[in-house]
């Protein structure tokens, strides 16, 4: 694809940007919270229906505990790219009549505008641009929308798994990372330890007890010694409770424990730390649970070639494009797992992601969509 081809669909985005802004404005106002089946379908609904106006074969696989998956396919066949994005947000029905979308400069500030409202606008735009311009290439296209990412895909992770592996390469509209694609990104583990102790009167018997307590602050203590900050490791107790009454020596305890890692050979290495603790009180008991939950999305050669071709297809466009890591996980870390180059963060420019300050950059709309819709004609 030539550069001249490359400006075209920029500037026929970027003209067609107040029309951008008003979509992302509609699916705003659909609210499609995780946990609410009716509303994620809802927005499933329209997203299929603007599917299958630009052309796409579109097929819904219900979910029983969660909002619908949609998938679409243009030119189905072996290889070619699978676009991947999700439709729930974590904001609660209602949230948008008491934070009305705005604007101010090129900032949209709205419910789930980058987190990925926007992100699903530049994917819809990117074909469409395509499309009009007679551009739209001859290689497999499908395009997964799944509607619990926030809560870990666990549903959908079938789908996902699926899609990566029939096809070539795997593009995500998360939001970019301070404006730049995300080519690495940490896993995730959690695990909670209970300790067990034995309960006692805290005057009358008190030597007769075994606090709990006191057992799983020795825990506490020696899992936060094992984030290592040079390497990117980091041990999390975030949550802690347990005994019953403020004169009762306690007999259980427990916290649950969120564990980072950049690379597999770290995340196991924190794992087997973990799950060799010992009980330090006599007496005292601890059962160590969970495990390695969601691999690292490593950078690999070809992934770094992935974004050195998208950063050049930019550049023909007059675009900087820069690529960065982050330490949160996304359906980006399952596709690249599995050994399928994935280039991810080809989302809404902005900040704010899971807060009430949230926005995306309007100017990025038409910008990003431009770097996916000719990463689409590449022959990847």
């Amino acid at each position: 694809m030539t550069a001249i081809d490359n400006r075209r669909i920029l500037n026929y985005l970027q003209e067609h940007t107040d029309e951008m802004i008003a979509d992302l404005k509609r699916l705003i106002a659909l609210e499609s919270p995780t946990s609410y089946k009716p509303a994620v379908d809802a927005l499933g609904a329209a997203l299929a229906e603007e599917l299958r106006g630009l052309g796409g074969a579109v097929e819904v696989i219900p979910k029983a505990a969660v909002g619908d998956v949609l998938r679409a396919r243009w030119k189905p066949g072996d290889g070619g790219i699978a676009i991947m994005s999700h439709m729930d947000t974590v904001w609660d029905v209602g949230t948008v009549a008491g934070r009305p979308t705005r604007i101010e400069g090129d900032r949209l500030y709205g419910v789930g505008a980058m987190d990925m409202k926007g992100g699903i606008v530049i994917a819809l735009w990117a074909l469409r641009a395509l499309r009009a311009l007679d551009l739209f290439p001859e290689g497999p296209i499908t395009y997964l929308l799944n509607s619990d990412e926030e809560t870990g895909s666990k549903h959908s992770s079938g789908e996902i798994e699926s899609e990566a592996l029939a096809h070539n390469v795997v593009f995500v509209t998360e939001p970019p990372q301070d404006g730049a694609y995300k080519t690495q990104r940490k896993g995730v583990s959690h695990y909670t330890i209970t300790a067990k102790g034995r309960a006692a009167h805290s005057g009358a018997d008190h030597e007769q007890g075994v606090n709990a307590i006191e057992e799983i602050a020795h825990q506490v203590i020696a899992v936060e010694a094992m984030t290592d900050y040079e390497i990117g490791t980091t041990a999390n107790v975030g949550v802690i409770s347990g005994g019953t009454r403020p004169n009762v020596v306690p007999a259980e305890a427990r916290v649950e424990i969120n564990v980072r890692a950049w690379t597999r050979v770290h995340q196991q290495a924190i794992h087997e730390k973990i799950m060799r603790l010992k009980a330090m009180r006599p007496e005292a008991e601890i059962i160590v649970e969970g495990g390695v939950g969601v691999p690292p999305m490593e950078r690999t050669p070809e992934i770094a070639a992935l974004f050195k071709r998208a950063q050049t297809l930019a550049a023909d466009m007059g675009i900087a494009l820069e690529e960065g890591r982050t330490g949160g996980g996304s359906d980006g870390n399952k596709t690249a797992a599995l050994g399928v180059p994935t280039l991810d963060g080809m989302g809404m420019v902005g900040e704010g992601g899971h807060a009430i300050n949230e926005y995306g950059e309007i100017s990025s709309l038409a910008e990003r969509a431009a770097i996916m819709a000719a990463m689409l004609r590449e022959e990847l």
